[in-house]
């Protein structure tokens, strides 16, 4: 019997069309669905005759009350090797496999920089009002040149915004809960005595940290007040690292220039969601992993693993917190 493969998510409509399915083709039907379903309800029937589903990031969770409805599902292809929004108990406990694939670090430094610009630059403004026939030239532009970036995680995408900052001729300076003077040195970048010095001190503060329990909601109201009223934010990591409510009420009274955000607590952003009219932010649909690169590696390796796991060999398992092969 055939088997049948759901594709979430697949907004742009490309996930049949940057990777060759041909290789499971003859034995696996696949379904891609370009809406995002958000009620578990709505989900656990949509996919009741699914055998394999494909998943962006983390954008669908698949907690044991869901996987618990689907006994037709056998595989799981999850982009990334990380996947914090699956039990993995309760997949095994249902005899699902979960299965990742390669993710690229390049892809979300690009959009960080494009935003961190577009703030310095007031890109959005002056290009609306240059479309509308408005004003000639309304803003004036914030130097990066011998200003302080800030960055909060210096891992694999954080090390690469810095190296970027550094090109730029910025000061770059680093904290993070268990970052180290020597991973500073070797980044070729400052070492912030504090979370706290650092958001007093930097004119530019961008986040790359993992979210978990010792990192949720680390800036909150106290933490985004120390900011200068000059500086700006911008976060393409995850939207649980900043307290929401708190950033709205610093972007309303105007006590940060701005900020520029990628990720959201809940995506897709509701219509009626306060961040779509936000004053002071620039705010893109969850970019930064979207590239022709990471796409096209996505896809591919979820057919790999989809060939794999048929031939009774499943490569890149994920379990919780990372993979096993």
């Amino acid at each position: 019997m055939r088997l049948r493969c759901a594709v979430l998510d697949d907004f742009q409509g490309v996930a049949t069309t940057l990777a060759d399915w041909g290789p499971v083709r003859d034995r696996v039907d696949v379904t891609a669905f370009r809406e995002h379903i958000a009620e578990e309800g709505e989900l656990a029937a949509r996919l009741a005759d699914f055998d394999i589903v494909v998943t962006l990031r983390e954008r669908v969770p698949f907690p044991a009350s869901l996987l618990d409805r689907l006994p037709r599902l056998q595989l799981i292809v999850a982009s990334g090797m990380r996947n914090s929004v699956i039990d993995f108990a309760a997949a095994g406990r249902n005899g699902v496999t979960v299965c990742g694939t390669r993710s690229f670090p390049t892809p979300p430094v690009e959009l960080t920089w494009a935003l961190l610009l577009g703030l310095a630059r007031g890109l959005v403004t002056e290009n609306n009002a240059l479309r509308a026939n408005g004003p000639w030239q309304s803003t004036v532009g914030a130097d990066l040149h011998g200003r302080r970036l800030g960055l909060i995680g210096l891992g694999k995408i954080g090390s690469r915004v810095a190296r970027v900052g550094l090109a730029f001729g910025m000061e770059v300076t680093a904290w993070s809960p268990h970052l180290t003077g020597e991973r500073a040195d070797e980044v070729g970048v400052g070492l912030a005595v504090s979370r706290e010095e650092l958001l007093r001190t930097s004119d530019f503060v961008s986040l790359h940290l993992v979210l978990g329990d010792t990192t949720r909601g680390l800036l909150g109201a106290p933490e985004l007040a120390l900011m200068k009223p000059t500086a700006y934010l911008v976060n393409t990591s995850r939207a649980g690292l900043v307290d929401q409510d708190a950033l709205l009420a610093a972007l309303r009274e105007g006590r940060i220039a701005g900020a520029a955000v990628d990720v959201f607590d809940t995506e897709p952003l509701p219509f009626d969601h306060p961040l779509r009219t936000a004053p002071r932010l620039l705010a893109t649909p969850h970019l930064g992993y979207v590239s022709e690169l990471n796409y096209r590696t996505y896809y591919a390796e979820a057919v790999e693993d989809i060939e794999a796991y048929l031939s009774g060999a499943p490569v890149r398992r994920l379990h919780q917190g990372g993979a096993w092969a």
